[in-house]
């Protein structure tokens, strides 16, 4: 079990196995346990966590567990901020979270890296492609007449080839993204302000 563990040190930055400390052999192996005192009967993480969610198939195999796991892997967004791979636990301004405020999303979005005409390693457009066309199967666009007028694509190919030419701009895309966005996390805002439960939940975890 421990060249198991070892061998998801890649998935915490380090390819080395050989460099690894006791700390970055065992957070791995902790990651498992929180799968199995949480019961989980499906584990969703991000590609970067696969090798943990398979070490604890490996374990369920060891120690003669029935019922393994359900690896259910994600693209994983990149952060917001230009040069982030992925968003950071350190930067919350890397990435839009559950818990934020329409005012928060808004910040957020348009501080976002976003260049004109650039697709790759954009992550409003990742945003738009992995979280609004799956929910809403497409996205409006609101803009004044002489910018294009309102638009609403029902592709993300549609959108991202409107982006390269340069006819859908980022002071267009941004706020409807937010748009979007918030549009999405209302619900989550009415259950934590309306549910005694549920806000008395969210409090002892912020703390």
């Amino acid at each position: 079990m421990i060249m198991n563990a070892c061998r998801c040190g890649q998935a915490m930055g380090r390819d080395k196995q050989h460099e690894l400390t006791a700390a970055q052999i065992f957070y791995p192996c902790m990651q498992c346990a929180d799968i199995f005192f949480l019961k989980a009967d499906i584990c969703q993480l991000g590609m970067d966590q696969r090798k943990v969610n398979v070490l604890a198939r490996e374990c369920c195999d060891d120690t003669k567990r029935k019922n393994k796991p359900i690896i259910l892997s994600h693209h994983m967004l990149p952060g917001l901020k230009k040069g982030q791979d992925k968003m950071s636990k350190s930067d919350p301004s890397s990435a839009i979270f559950m818990e934020d405020e329409e005012d928060d999303v808004i910040s957020k979005i348009n501080n976002a890296y976003c260049p004109p005409n650039v697709i790759e390693k954009n992550p409003c457009l990742e945003y738009i492609q992995y979280i609004v066309f799956p929910w809403f199967n497409e996205f409006k666009v609101e803009r004044k007449s002489e910018n294009g007028g309102e638009k609403i694509y029902t592709s993300f190919e549609e959108l991202a080839a409107d982006y390269v030419k340069g006819d859908l701009h980022p002071a267009d895309l941004q706020p409807a993204l937010s748009k979007a966005l918030n549009r999405i996390l209302q619900p989550v805002r009415d259950h934590f302000t309306n549910d005694e439960n549920a806000k008395a939940l969210f409090a002892r975890v912020k703390v």
